[in-house]
């Protein structure tokens, strides 16, 4: 039994090797407390960080993502339908990269997550500001509005802005505000599940075959090719679905490759590829049948209350809408992303 107290942060990525683009050095402001310097951010700066992250994200994408998508036509193994799908999709995010139709017409729920340095002040409702962002990034561009705002039970009005917004914003060490910003589709979103488990599963011969049913399970409504992301553990159920989701955006790809006796999340590489390949052989392929339901697996490793196991599923979509922004203070940055995928 542990005799003295010792502290462990769940999650640990390691460094972030994103690639920012820098939006303004206005904004900011920088002012002395207590002999440590204070990231004073003006409210326009979050309104502008929020508006021009939904509007990129909606019309353009990583180039990861990108070069995933192109090499299913090169892909001797991938079926006649899969590069039809493949081709189409980078057809339309040529189209979209000019920034006037996004690259789907379910523009998504706006979905922010925020960790704030205790060294950055705001002095206002940052949840506000963003949703500001948010309201200005939907009705300046052609996205569509499809938050429906209940009147009572039973009647609902369309809130003709896309609000409300997600926002979860956390507390933090260091400087630097980071945000993730997701447009969350309805179809990707209705093929999230959780699955009440026991230790029962946790053994190799179990757990591949158990994950790639589920995996089949979900089918070809939420526009595959995926990025599947499986949690297994979790303290609380609504801790496994936030793992899922930040799973599915990539944010978590940084996590470490083994565990600790304090209990990190970490990812399982080995996994991960076999359930690929169990994907491969599912026959659903890209839509209409193929090799390609999904284009990565992601498969992350949570502590788990002795008589709990559960396990989310998730996916995000063929759009793959994310993108992460900071504040420094340098100034306001917003994640690089690709403006000619014709190239």
């Amino acid at each position: 039994m542990q005799t003295g107290f010792s502290y462990e942060e769940l999650f640990q990525p390691s460094a972030d090797n994103t690639e920012y683009r820098l939006l303004t050095k206005e904004y900011i402001s920088i002012r002395s407390f207590e002999g440590s310097d204070i990231i004073r951010v003006a409210p326009e700066g979050l309104v502008l960080v929020a508006e021009e992250a939904f509007r990129d994200v909606s019309h353009l994408l990583r180039k990861t993502h990108l070069e995933q998508t192109a090499r299913i036509m090169s892909d001797p193994e991938a079926s006649d339908n899969d590069k039809f799908v493949a081709l189409e999709l980078i057809k339309n995010a040529v189209i979209s990269a000019d920034m006037i139709f996004p690259m789907c017409q379910d523009t998504g729920t706006a979905v922010i997550i925020g960790k704030k340095g205790q060294g950055v002040w705001t002095g206002y409702s940052d949840e506000e500001a963003l949703s500001h962002g948010v309201f200005n990034a939907y009705t300046k561009n052609n996205l569509r509005y499809s938050q429906n705002a209940p009147l009572t039970m039973y009647e609902e009005k369309n809130s003709g802005c896309n609000l409300p917004a997600q926002i979860d914003i956390y507390a933090t060490q260091g400087d630097v505000y980071e945000f993730l910003f997701i447009a969350k589709g309805g179809g990707s979103s209705n093929k999230t599940f959780l699955f009440q488990e026991t230790k029962a599963i946790l053994n190799r011969r179990v757990l591949l075959d158990y994950l790639a049913d589920r995996l089949k399970g979900i089918g070809t409504a939420a526009c595959p090719p995926y990025y599947a992301a499986f949690v297994i553990g979790g303290t609380s159920p609504e801790l496994n679905l936030k793992t899922v989701k930040l799973a599915s955006a990539g944010y978590l790809d940084n996590l470490p490759e083994t565990g600790s006796p304090g209990g990190r999340a970490f990812r399982d590489i080995e996994l991960e590829e076999k359930i690929l390949e169990r994907s491969r052989k599912i026959g659903l392929g890209a839509q209409f049948g193929g090799k390609y339901l999904c284009l990565d697996v992601r498969v992350i490793r949570l502590p788990r209350h002795g008589a709990s196991c559960p396990v989310g599923l998730g996916v995000s979509c063929s759009a793959h809408r994310n993108i992460k922004a900071k504040i420094t203070k340098e100034g306001i940055f917003l994640e690089r992303l690709v403006t000619d995928p014709s190239v």
